[in-house]
């Protein structure tokens, strides 16, 4: 189960509405469905989270590139709407990197069955691309709105937009979409 909603920042404070997430197939997609919620170019947060194992903001303001914060990439990966938001760029890889090894590849020498094997010097290990059991994106993406990295970092999944809708101000609105 998931929640998804955009809160776009207007000249009378925040407007919230739901949103439906399963047209949207990649992050210009959501981009461009967040611009179309304010057409002043406000600053627009489409916050997403996931049965309450992760929590995603994505920051639109006007026609720059969007922002991104995921509070777990690891919980998010195995969640079609946490893929969206887990670019290449944002998990530190190379674009179009493979995500994981290619099993027609792999040498098979004894050590799939839990015996230790040295990886050969210049091999990557196979937990390179892996993705980490930790925050990834932007940390400051709301620091001008009251939210810090430190809070950031240390809000719970459980409760998260509610916590930040309440620090914006907009927490009665974001309700009334809940």
């Amino acid at each position: 189960m998931y929640f998804a909603a955009l809160l776009a920042r207007t000249e009378d404070g925040w407007e919230a509405s739901d949103t439906e997430l399963d047209d949207v197939e990649t992050l210009s997609d959501l981009a461009d469905l967040a611009r179309e919620a304010s057409p002043e170019e406000d600053t627009v947060l489409v916050l997403i989270e996931q049965e309450d194992s992760w929590f995603g903001v994505v920051r639109v303001d006007g026609e720059e590139d969007p922002r991104i914060y995921v509070s777990d990439a690891a919980a998010a990966a195995r969640s079609a709407y946490g893929e969206l938001l887990l670019t290449d760029e944002l998990l530190g890889r190379e674009p179009g990197a493979d995500d994981g090894p290619d099993l027609d590849s792999l040498d098979l020498d004894g050590t799939e069955d839990g015996e230790s094997g040295e990886a050969e010097e210049g091999e990557d290990s196979p937990d390179t691309d892996a993705v980490p059991h930790s925050p990834v994106g932007d940390r400051e993406i709301l620091g001008d709105l009251g939210i810090g990295e430190k809070e950031l970092r240390a809000l719970d999944a459980n409760d998260a937009l509610g916590t930040i809708a309440e620090v914006l101000g907009a927490s009665e609105v974001l309700e009334t979409v809940r």
